[in-house]
């Protein structure tokens, strides 16, 4: 019982810099420390191999937000280990009362992730925060299969523009009047002309039962 209150008993630190939305580097015990949040991840800003991940700047952003005004800065440890494969420290990270790792994942600027017991106290809680920003469809859940299991897949997002881009390109106009015709952006009736629907090429057009307007 007596360690249970030692592991959950927060330690104040003093804020040094921000690295990530899911880190900080603090003062801790009189040495210049990095934290990485547990339970979290969000998108990278400036990692040697992924770069800089849609979202990323704004997870950044917003933990800045709430450390650099933070009267007080707390750390909660869990009961597994400490510190993680590069030094960092491992750790619930409070700000004037209020868990950054909740916050980033309210805003949907974090999944829930690198979950390895026994390091799992708050798991079943920001699981559910997590399914709620899933739900309302906001920040890293607004692209659909950006977040999946093994991290954040930007590739989506590009192939989904490209998608979004070739639809925009999608210029014929069709008009269905007494006849079936089609104005491409060089016909002289193009600005004046309604467009029932849109065609990427005249072949899909023609293809549709649609012919040019006769000069």
């Amino acid at each position: 019982m007596n360690g249970e209150n030692i592991d959950n008993k927060r330690i104040e630190v003093e804020l040094a810099h921000i690295i990530d939305g899911d880190t900080i580097s603090v003062i801790y015990n009189g040495k210049q420390t990095n934290v990485r949040f547990l339970l979290v991840d969000c998108p990278e800003t400036s990692h040697p191999r992924l770069g800089e991940q849609p979202f990323g700047k704004e997870a950044k952003e917003f933990t800045r937000s709430l450390v650099e005004i933070a009267h007080k800065i707390e750390l909660e440890f869990d009961i597994g280990p400490k510190q993680d494969k590069y030094g960092r420290l491992l750790a619930y990270v409070y700000v004037d009362g209020k868990m950054i790792q909740e916050e980033l994942l309210k805003k949907g600027l974090a999944r829930v992730a690198y979950v390895y017991p026994p390091n799992t106290r708050y798991v079943d809680q920001f699981t559910a925060i997590q399914k709620k920003a899933q739900q309302q469809g906001i920040g890293i859940w607004e692209i659909e299969n950006y977040v999946q299991e093994d991290g954040f897949h930007p590739d989506v997002m590009e192939s989904n523009s490209k998608t979004s881009k070739s639809e925009d390109d999608c210029l014929i106009k069709g008009n269905i009047g007494s006849e079936k015709i089609y104005h491409t952006p060089d016909s002289p009736w193009y600005e004046e002309t309604k467009a029932e629907v849109l065609f990427c090429t005249e072949e899909e057009a023609v293809k549709a039962g649609f012919r040019p307007p006769k000069q």
